[in-house]
């Protein structure tokens, strides 16, 4: 069964939706440039009120490996995400402050994004159209991934299900077709998961 992450959790009702709907995993979107940005303090509260069963991620744009680690040894996040520059040698640095699952994203616009994805010493590689533009990019380039990833880009409900079956993630990942205006909507996030484990039929 495909995995769902639900990203982009700010509000306290966010965490109570998700608590009923149960994702194998969230995100805290800690880059402040963000529209979802949440600061350290207001993640932990939120993270103190998550079912134990839902990983939490953190996603980060180019941030200190020392405020990563804060985060992870005050278990405020239980994975990381990385959405910026980062490369194989912030990877290794990152490895020794912390020993948790790490995410690396990639945005795929051409067959060197994947060799890139495919090179990647993060665990999972996430492929993505980039910039949170809720747009697809084109799935025919993922033929030549070799490793687990989680997808994001575009998805939702009504389109999720035929995606996985084409081209099989570990995982899916989804934030902006959850909201309607800029706020998570329980329907909504009702709908995209229920897309991925019933393949569709809401």
């Amino acid at each position: 069964m495909t995995k769902i992450k639900l990203c982009g959790l700010k509000r306290m009702q966010d965490i109570e939706y998700v608590n009923k709907l149960l994702p194998e995993y969230v995100g805290f979107v800690f880059a402040p440039k963000s529209k979802r940005y949440v600061d350290f303090r207001t993640a932990q509260s939120l993270r103190e009120h998550l079912h134990k069963d839902i990983t939490p991620v953190g996603v980060f744009v180019n941030e200190s490996v020392e405020n990563i680690k804060y985060l992870v040894q005050n278990n405020i996040i239980s994975m990381v995400q990385l959405h910026g520059s980062e490369d194989n040698a912030y990877i290794s640095a990152l490895r020794r402050a912390v020993s948790c699952p790490l995410i690396k994203a990639f945005r795929i616009d051409t067959p060197d994004d994947i060799i890139k994805a495919n090179n990647s010493e993060a665990d999972f590689v996430m492929l993505d159209s980039g910039g949170g533009t809720g747009k697809l990019f084109d799935h025919s380039l993922i033929s030549d991934i070799r490793r687990s990833f989680f997808l994001a880009g575009g998805l939702d409900s009504n389109n999720v299900a035929d995606i996985i079956s084409t081209v099989l993630p570990y995982a899916v990942d989804a934030s902006s077709c959850l909201e309607t205006d800029g706020v998570k909507d329980m329907i909504k996030m009702t709908a995209f998961v229920n897309a991925v484990r019933q393949g569709g039929k809401i």
